[in-house]
């Protein structure tokens, strides 16, 4: 398969076009016609990721986080974005990322969040989706419960160990001010929550769970991994589809 071929399968499961204006999804590094020897998903860019592709044969990135987020005037080794681009360009490595599109697509990182912290009769569109919980549980419980689905600490704003959670709405990343368009909930699970959005949650009788922006969205890039590693075509092409081991904060 070719990267253009990976990229159309991208979007046909996260249109390119649905993506917010301010955002840099798609096809960023590389040649369209190059063959893929290997594809490896990620959150991030990092040297870390760099090297394991090249350990793995992978030459093809699909990374939730777009490169070049904002406009770049010059392109040298002076800044850490700048020298990840140079390498990739010296290593032949192809990047696309689905960003926002697939925050939002049917499948994609919002859908996977909710299915993972095992919400039942999920509804929502857009970048919120909200379900139920298996059962009832207070906040110390629900903050456990997240910990363990997730793999990730857990910071609880609002803590009340009498509120009963039942109805949770969940935005992943940076979605700490979409709360208000879940309609009724007892529970709000973002990566990023700001001091005066949990005040406001609280305000309202909702109990606020910040578990980081990594946690919350690795999980969905790692399910589109998933289905391209039972994509019919993939396996008749014998294509090599692997999920990043390296965290973005991983050192040396």
């Amino acid at each position: 398969m070719t990267v253009h071929e990976l990229c159309q399968w991208v979007h046909a499961r996260a249109p390119f076009d649905t993506q917010e204006d301010f955002d840099n999804a798609g096809f960023l590094v590389g040649d369209p016609d190059a063959e893929v020897t290997g594809v490896l998903f990620a959150m991030d860019v990092t040297d870390k990721l760099l090297d394991e592709a090249r350990q793995l044969s992978c030459n093809l990135l699909i990374t939730h986080h777009p490169m070049m987020f904002h406009a770049r005037r010059r392109l040298t080794t002076e800044d850490r974005e700048g020298r990840l681009l140079m390498r990739m360009v010296q290593e032949n490595m192809h990047l696309i990322a689905a960003h926002t599109n697939l925050d939002q697509a049917p499948g994609g990182i919002n859908d996977v969040l909710a299915q993972t912290l095992g919400l039942s009769e999920i509804a929502g569109e857009g970048y919120i989706r909200t379900g139920t919980l298996p059962y009832p549980m207070d906040a110390d419980t629900l903050a456990t419960h997240l910990a363990d689905c997730l793999h990730t600490a857990v910071r609880v704003m609002g803590h009340c160990p009498a509120r009963t959670i039942t109805r949770l709405g969940v935005a992943s990343g940076a979605g700490g001010d979409m709360w208000r368009e879940c309609g009724a909930i007892d529970g709000f699970v973002s990566g990023e929550i700001r001091h005066h959005e949990a005040l406001d949650m609280n305000a309202e009788g909702i109990v606020a769970f910040e578990c980081g922006h990594f946690a919350t969205e690795e999980p969905g890039i790692f399910a589109l991994a998933s289905a391209l590693q039972t994509d019919p075509v993939a396996l008749q092409c014998n294509l090599r589809v692997y999920q990043s081991g390296t965290g973005p904060y991983a050192m040396s």
